[in-house]
């Protein structure tokens, strides 16, 4: 039988497909540890997707503050003591270096197959090596150590009422399916190019399908979609960049298609429930997918 832990901090920062996908650990911990203090250190992003998480504590982390902000982090974590265990979910150096800040008895992190930078100095524990398993399952995987199983998958990510509003309002339900297509990813070598984009879009409006944009505010976003509905023949609903991540949730539910590289918007298109079409020219959809 597990032993219920009275504290956990998790570690993960980033990025918003990888904390979307810690949710669905969290809801296990709480469903087998309902007493147990949950805390999240996580970074500005994240935090103002998950903000309103039940039952989490979350700890933001700047990652531009360096060495300053992890002693930041240190002395605002100090009044709780030692947590019992630390789920050490990122294996970048920043984060690595970042987990030695945070106080706790057992530290728990990748397997070996997984590690890098330096990722096996900052852990005492880690999870079993499983080969070529889903980033959500190896994730799922960090309830192990503590005499648990992710048997199920639940988000329920915490999105307001006002978000559904906004979301609602953008365009009037005419009975036309919705295409989605968040066009970028973080990584440019993922993204399909604007004028292919725009073919797409074509070929589902003729099959009455209404077209809709979104994406964030960075120049790469701007310019793609610009050129994708420069490329298009038929009307695309632009919505790149007016959204907030809070919003953003609630803007992919509405869609009956989203079509993206890999990327955040894919994983919360998914935890939202909305059938998701992967564009994973240059990732792996069975790790990530």
């Amino acid at each position: 039988m597990a032993v219920t832990p009275a504290s956990l901090c998790l570690l993960r920062l980033s990025a918003l497909g990888d904390v979307t996908h810690v949710v669905p650990l969290v809801r296990t911990l709480q469903a087998g540890f309902p007493e147990t203090q949950l805390h999240w250190v996580i970074d500005k992003a994240g935090l103002k997707l998950l903000e309103g998480l039940p039952g989490v504590q979350f700890h933001a982390y700047d990652k531009r503050s360096g060495v300053a902000g992890m002693r930041a982090l240190r002395r605002s974590l100090a009044p709780l003591g030692r947590f019992d265990a630390l789920l050490q979910m990122q294996v970048a150096f920043r984060a690595n270096v970042l987990s030695a800040f945070v106080p706790a008895r057992r530290r728990i992190g990748y397997d070996r197959s997984r590690s890098k930078d330096l990722h096996g100095l900052f852990v005492n524990e880690r999870i079993a090596d499983r080969p070529g398993i889903h980033v959500l399952d190896a994730i799922g995987s960090f309830a192990e150590p503590l005499g648990l199983r992710q048997t199920q998958v639940r988000w329920d990510l915490p999105v307001p009422d006002q978000a559904h509003a906004w979301a609602r309002a953008q365009w009037d339900d005419d009975g036309r399916p919705v295409l989605m297509i968040s066009p970028c990813s973080s990584h440019p070598r993922r993204n399909w190019y604007p004028d292919r984009l725009a073919a797409l879009a074509d070929h589902a409006a003729a099959q009455g399908w209404r077209i809709v944009l979104c994406g964030g505010r960075s120049d790469l976003e701007r310019s793609t979609a610009d050129a994708t509905v420069a490329a298009a023949r038929t009307p695309v609903l632009d919505l790149v960049g007016k959204d907030t991540l809070k919003q953003l949730p609630a803007l992919l539910a509405r869609a009956d298609l989203v079509v993206t590289p890999d990327s955040g918007p894919m994983h919360i298109a998914n935890a939202m429930g909305t059938k998701v079409l992967g564009l994973h020219a240059a990732s792996n959809p069975r790790r990530s997918g």
